[in-house]
């Protein structure tokens, strides 16, 4: 009797451990679930950003007319977090890339107001000037080894000096109207052409790291750049060239600054350098959570200029917006912390 209740016993507590196993297919239907939440999170804050201010605000905040104005004028901001992102996706930092605006702003004011050479032959100097800048710091980071944070700043303060110095510290207005017609004046569904040089580098750069080998090799190096060498990749050379490429995307940006604005002064893109890296950081914790990527990038350039632009139409005082740039890069990076936590945690229990 006693074998048949041991027997019954152990029956029923296999039948218990079998009813409360998790289901499989449940657990990867709720991690997809997740998943698909902390993707398309920033989106959703987008919305409510708007949905919030547009409640409270709705004749200013919802007419077509501040929409135009949020696109429009974030151009340059958009351009230079997508520059900013070459290097943070392969390991590096790069602090030089604001004093690289201001100081490309101020060249191709000067070499068209004081020189008098023509809008492509200026162009054309800054670019290949911004190409220069970024050899510099891919040689200082690269082959001298310099950290990258220490490189770059030293770089972005000589910039400073040099944007001051070309510019006597005076601002230059008289530009090419051409240049402020190609980025401020001419519109396509009442967005300045500026905003839509930022959505074909977005889909540019997404391109680049989805579809190309060149970008998975980025990618691949900022994960770990010694098993990257250990593998074949060309890590000295991927990292260089997207030292190269910020710094031409920033000097292009310093080219569409001189056109929104109609002038150029040695000082004023030095700005630019915080709301670039909350964008890149804040981005990162979307779309692709846990990697610097284009699109997420995109949506985070205009989701904080949504709230920023949603308080000053409620009458905020204009320092709320250093304030409001220097919060969300502190919450973007310790958002950016917890995909790598969650898989640490996951290595553990496996």
């Amino acid at each position: 009797m006693s074998a048949l209740a041991d027997k019954k016993n152990g029956a029923e507590k296999n039948g218990a451990e079998q009813s409360v196993a998790p289901d499989p297919s449940a657990q990867r239907v709720a991690i997809r679930w997740r998943d698909l939440g902390q993707r398309s999170a920033l989106l959703i804050a987008w919305v409510l950003v708007i949905a919030v201010f547009g409640a409270l605000n709705p004749d200013i905040y919802l007419s077509a007319a501040n929409f135009q104005t949020i696109f429009s004028s974030q151009a340059v901001l958009l351009l230079l977090a997508l520059g900013l992102l070459l290097p943070l996706v392969t390991g590096n930092l790069d602090l030089s890339v604001a004093a690289n605006l201001a100081f490309s702003s101020v060249l191709l004011a000067v070499l068209q107001v004081q020189h008098g050479l023509s809008l492509g032959v200026s162009v054309v100097v800054v670019l290949a000037a911004g190409m220069v800048i970024g050899m510099v710091n891919g040689f200082l980071i690269v082959g001298l080894g310099i950290d990258s944070l220490i490189a770059t700043l030293g770089i972005g303060t000589v910039l400073q000096g040099l944007a001051l110095a070309i510019s006597d510290g005076q601002t230059f207005s008289g530009v090419s109207p051409v240049l402020i017609d190609l980025t401020a004046n001419y519109r396509l569904f009442g967005i300045a052409f500026g905003f839509w040089y930022g959505v074909i580098l977005t889909l540019l750069l997404t391109y680049l790291f989805v579809f190309t080998a060149l970008g998975r090799r980025m990618l691949f190096v900022g994960r770990n750049a010694e098993v990257s060498r250990l593998s074949g990749v060309p890590v000295a050379r991927v990292q260089w060239g997207a030292m190269v490429g910020a710094a031409l995307i920033a000097s292009m940006a310093g080219v569409i600054y001189t056109g929104t604005q109609g002038a150029a002064d040695p000082t004023s893109g030095l700005g630019f350098l915080l709301p670039a890296f909350a964008a890149c950081f804040l981005g990162s914790t979307a779309i692709q959570p846990g990697r610097f990527n284009p699109v997420g990038t995109f949506v985070a350039v205009f989701f904080l200029v949504s709230g920023i632009t949603g308080l000053q139409i409620m009458g905020a005082q204009s320092y709320v917006q250093q304030l409001f740039y220097g919060l969300a890069l502190v919450l973007a990076v310790a958002l950016a912390k917890l995909p790598e936590r969650r898989r640490r945690r996951r290595k553990v229990a496996l």
